[in-house]
């Protein structure tokens, strides 16, 4: 589309906003009047329960710990707290790192050790307590990352602290602190005050409903030591936190994709292999952890996302876990699940993150993976979002995050709309959804998608629609009727919210181009893109009529929207308390 004529700016402001970001999240959604909108049919039963459905959604993480305790980050900290307050969770990288708290891209510290001039050993949790209790003060659970390598505990100290900038080698972050310990007792020692520290802070039952594993993808540069090395790790950072809590709940590896052969031989040591710390048979494992992404790629000048590798990705790593009887109903989460792979990269190809393109992947991508943990038989509990915030960067600078200098991008929306949702999950049909295997096999690169997943909890409905496609250029509408069925005999009506994301509501980042995309909005302006930002009703509610037990309900969807419908059913006057 052709974006609103902007006023001049000047040069300092413009290296801001390059090509790449303006076309970024582009609203796809208007489509030129010669497209006309296709018909869809889209059928959900309420007499058709598919079991619960697993809050997956309420997991995040960053790579910088220190944001969450400042301005923006205390904000949507506190945001996410709120979408389901006591339930979500944190995983930040550098939670061991030596330092003094100061952030940077791709990295954070919280000299939680150090060691005097005799080698014993200081420990210092004022940081990392600042950043737990920012957590818990909104709401917010830790999923707590053991790592990284503290300085004076590397076996390669020197270069120590690398300087990330978001177009350089992803090679050159691996330094001292991706090192094992010179010592395995004194990391041990530093994971069993840390975990004992925790209790005493914050309670026995507290700690005991987070969870704990060790280190990040030490299936790749992450981890500078042999694979051998990494188990030794864990074994020992394991049983010091089941020393300090035995009831703490601890599982890994977190390893980059499923890990292959890398996590079958983790899985094999942890259920059957010597312990290195206590010299037993096994590790405790209460649940597995690998990451999952997508691929991106810039074609004809636009960009095209990987969904098919994504998912892909998540098949590899249930079946892999399935493959083991013993870990059959264990609890799955896929600790990074997300479109590509580097947070704090910019470029041609990441330039989906600020609009509609992350935000329709988002609800298409997080149904699927339902859909395939129903299909392997696994137990997932989580699938953990990738992006936070980036402080006192540019708006909209193109990294992967929630929101941009406290302003909500359209994606966050999308995890407003899940939290909506719950109780049990509900069949649907739809005349123009892609099938899985298709999914699978070649991604959503010729019709487009447009399906649902839906919830009933009592007599609150709740469905979540999108239409995607791979590719980020403008498409017709989807001309929706949406059939509620199986409602219960003689429900008099129900109360309707319709929810959208699209270039038109709950998206800053479409508001902030007519003003001209400014560096440094004034405050009315930043006032105006905080009210965009929200979560946007379509039309005040209405009350609607059923017909023969079913609701039918239309609705004009653009290409990379998401409409949510909540519905709260009347009860029939015979069903009302007396």
């Amino acid at each position: 589309m052709r974006h609103p004529a902007r006023p001049a700016r000047s040069a300092s402001a413009a290296w801001l906003v390059v090509p790449w970001l303006l076309a970024a999240g582009r609203a796809a959604g208007e489509a030129p009047p010669a497209m006309p909108p296709f018909p869809v049919g889209v059928v959900v039963d309420v007499q058709k329960p598919r079991g619960p459905l697993t809050p997956i959604w309420r997991f995040f993480g960053a790579d910088e710990p220190n944001y969450a305790t400042m301005k923006d980050g205390r904000k949507l900290i506190s945001e996410l707290g709120g979408l389901r307050p006591g339930a979500v969770y944190f995983r930040a990288h550098n939670l061991l790192t030596s330092g003094d708290g100061t952030p940077a891209l791709k990295w954070g510290s919280t000299g939680a050790y150090r060691e005097d001039e005799r080698g014993g050993a200081v420990y210092d949790w004022s940081i990392l307590d600042r950043i737990f209790a920012t957590y818990l003060d909104h709401g917010v659970k830790p999923y707590v990352q053991i790592g990284f390598m503290p300085k004076d505990l590397s076996i390669k100290p020197e270069p120590y602290q690398h300087r990330w900038t978001p177009t350089a080698r992803y090679d050159d972050i691996y330094t001292g602190w991706a090192y094992p310990p010179k010592d395995y007792a004194k990391w041990a020692e530093l994971v069993y005050r840390w975990t004992r520290h925790c209790v005493e802070a914050y309670g026995k039952a507290e700690v005991e409903s987070w969870y704990w594993e060790t280190w990040n993808e030490a299936n790749i540069g992450y981890w500078r030591g042999t694979p051998e090395e990494f188990r030794k790790l864990h074994d020992f950072a394991i049983d010091a936190v089941k020393r300090a809590l035995p009831t703490a709940r601890v599982g890994g590896p977190d390893s980059a994709g499923s890990g292959g052969k890398w996590t079958r031989d983790f899985l094999e040591h942890c259920l059957r292999g010597t312990n290195h710390a206590t010299g037993k048979v096994g590790t405790p494992l209460d649940f597995v952890s690998f990451h999952a992404k997508g691929s991106p790629e810039v074609v004809d000048g636009h960009v095209r996302m990987g969904i098919a590798t994504h998912l892909r990705t998540v098949q590899e790593g249930f079946r892999l876990v399935a493959s083991f009887p013993e870990l059959k109903a264990k609890p799955i989460i896929i600790g990074e699940s997300d479109p590509e792979g580097c947070a704090a990269c910019q470029g041609p190809r990441f330039g989906y993150r600020n609009g509609t393109m992350y935000s329709s992947y988002t609800a298409a991508s997080f149904a699927r993976k339902l859909d395939l943990a129903e299909r392997v038989g696994v137990n997932l509990e989580g699938a953990l979002t990738w992006a936070f915030e980036f402080e006192d960067q540019p708006y909209f600078a193109g990294f992967r995050a929630l929101a941009t200098r406290g302003i909500d991008l359209p994606v966050l929306n999308v995890f407003r709309m899940l939290s909506l949702m719950g109780g049990r999950r509900l069949a649907v049909e739809s005349t123009h959804a892609i099938g899985l295997d298709d999914v699978l096999a070649r991604g959503i690169r010729g019709e487009a998608d447009v399906s649902a997943l839906a919830s009933i909890d009592g007599d609150r409905l709740a469905v979540l629609l999108w239409h995607y496609h791979d590719d980020d250029v403008p498409g017709p509408d989807a001309e929706v009727t949406l059939d509620l069925a199986g409602l219960p005999e003689g429900v008099p009506s129900a109360l309707v919210h319709h929810f959208r994301v699209d270039a038109d509501h709950g998206n800053a980042f479409e508001a902030w181009k007519p003003m001209g995309s400014p560096a440094a909005p004034t405050a009315s302006q930043v006032t105006a893109l905080e009210r965009a930002s929200t979560l946007d009703l379509v039309e005040s509610p209405t009350r609607r009529t059923p017909s023969r037990g079913t609701l039918r309900l239309r609705l004009r969807l653009p290409r990379q929207a998401v409409s949510l419908f909540r519905i709260e059913l009347e009860r029939p006057s015979s069903a009302r308390p007396g």
